[in-house]
């Protein structure tokens, strides 16, 4: 048959390509994600929909009996109508678990409570404001009766909450399946001439639940082997004997970053020679950090910031990396400042330098005895802080290119490459009915929840929709 077939000459239109606007969702369809640019383009969206829709006051008892915290705050309100100085309170710090079920936090005046995320979020449907007592918000209410700084839950042991303070050289582990007021064990620092002062922040590895870190006021960060002793197996040293306010450890458990109060970074590597040797031989050993880096010296390196502000060393509240780009370190400094260091190259990236507090009239010196605590969303590489000067928290697009606009190298003549057309990328400010202290994220879903100046925990997400037949209205939750 092929030879009564004629072949037919192809036309020079035929040979020229057809060109077609790639369809953005196809590569959606085909691997069942969302591309992380595509993520960064309607990011904006999803900061703009953010807004408070639950406060909870801290209103506890025990035993029948206020707590300190619930006694403090209406202490507190009764020296607001006498004008005088308000007494120390306040959330000082606050994280949920790995899986978003439980959500921990402690207060200053020493109370631990353990929240049932789910059922805190479904009473925000409820009511916008609780000022009601009530022990049902809560699984674990218990009170220390000393001050609580840090709050962590143990990643290879999701049973288990850790939690110290800078007035305390030891840390307390609690085991949330027992109803119990007494911690299940005590790890303690050993005495040294500084012995007074107390530990500033804790970390867990995410494969081994007897191994634990914790830094100090005198800048070490000691490292406890459970199964050997109630004492710190290794020592990580700094140059200086000041406090260390925040560390982190790598994804991989190979690296731990830390920062503190003269603004300096530090990282060591866990990997290898001495200090490898110390978790088989749990022997106190010393050991200095790899890279100690001046992040003033970073900021100066940014030619518009420095023509624009005086660069100086600022005291460090935290340390973060960003669970979607895990060479993002976040920072954030005591005068509001927050950032990204690139620990590739170790650059500083990204910048957000908020208003001083003096330029809207506001008073910053009542928060020198917090140390702020931000928290990354688990996608889109958006960073919430607490605003050092205003009641509410700054959502910060920190993505890892130049479209960002707190990236160093930002052209506000750049447009989107994406499906989402002209739309701009800007940082957000979501008012709140209270001042921030912490900021805890959802692993899964991104709701926040903030732990206030007043002990209050903030639900911040998107407002909840009644619908009512093919129509669906925003169900307001009250007034921000």
């Amino acid at each position: 048959m092929d030879r009564y077939v004629v072949p037919l000459q192809p036309s020079r239109d035929s040979l020229r390509p057809i060109r077609r606007h790639r369809w953005k969702r196809s590569a959606i369809e085909l691997n069942g994600r969302f591309e992380s640019r595509y993520r960064h383009d309607i990011s904006g969206l999803l900061m703009q929909s953010y807004s408070e829709i639950g406060a909870f006051a801290h209103l506890y008892h025990i035993n029948g009996v206020q707590c300190q915290t619930h006694m403090n705050r209406i202490a507190n309100g009764m020296y607001m109508d006498l004008q005088v100085p308000i007494r120390k309170q306040g959330i000082s710090a606050l994280e949920f678990d790995s899986k978003g079920i439980y959500l921990a936090s402690v207060t200053k005046l020493g109370c631990l409570t353990v929240h049932d995320f789910e059922s805190l979020y479904c009473q925000t449907i409820e009511i916008s404001t609780c000022l009601e007592e009530g022990e049902t918000r809560h699984l674990l209410h218990l009170s220390t009766d000393h001050q609580l700084d840090v709050v962590r839950w143990n990643l290879a042991n999701q049973d288990e909450v850790a939690c110290t303070s800078m007035k305390s050289n030891e840390v307390l582990i609690f085991d949330v399946g027992y109803i119990s007021s007494e911690p299940v064990e005590v790890l303690q620092k050993r005495h040294t001439i500084n012995a007074h002062k107390g530990l500033s922040d804790i970390a867990f590895t995410s494969t081994d639940d007897s191994r634990l870190f914790a830094s100090d006021m005198c800048g070490v960060i000691h490292l406890w082997d459970r199964r050997a002793s109630d004492f710190p197996c290794l020592e990580l040293t700094t140059n200086s004997r000041t406090a260390l306010n925040s560390i982190q450890l790598n994804e991989e458990n190979q690296i731990i970053f830390g920062a503190g109060k003269l603004g300096v970074m530090y990282m060591w590597d866990l990997r290898g020679g001495r200090t490898s040797a110390a978790f088989q031989s749990h022997k106190e050993v010393y050991h200095p950090p790899l890279a100690s880096i001046k992040l003033a010296s970073m900021l100066e390196k940014i030619e518009p910031l420095k023509a624009q502000a005086d660069i100086i060393s600022k005291e460090i509240h935290s340390v973060d990396l960003d669970p979607s780009c895990p060479y993002q370190l976040a920072f954030h400094l005591d005068d509001g400042w927050s950032g990204v260091l690139d620990i590739h190259n170790f650059q500083v990236t990204h910048i957000h330098c908020p208003p001083p507090a003096w330029l809207n009239g506001s008073n910053s010196s009542a928060d020198v005895s917090y140390v702020r605590k931000p928290s990354w969303l688990p996608t889109y590489s958006i960073y919430a802080v607490g605003s050092s000067s205003d009641n509410g928290i700054h959502l910060l697009d920190f993505y890892p290119d130049s479209s960002s606009p707190c990236h160093v190298e930002y052209s506000e003549d750049m447009q989107s490459l994406s499906g989402v057309k002209n739309q701009s990328k800007q940082n957000m400010f979501v008012p709140l009915s209270e001042g921030v202290t912490a900021c805890a994220t959802h692993p899964l879903n991104g709701t926040i929840i903030a732990g206030t100046k007043q002990s209050s925990l903030l639900v911040i997400s998107q407002r909840h929709k009644s619908c009512q037949g093919d129509h669906c209205q925003s169900k307001e939750e009250g007034p921000l």
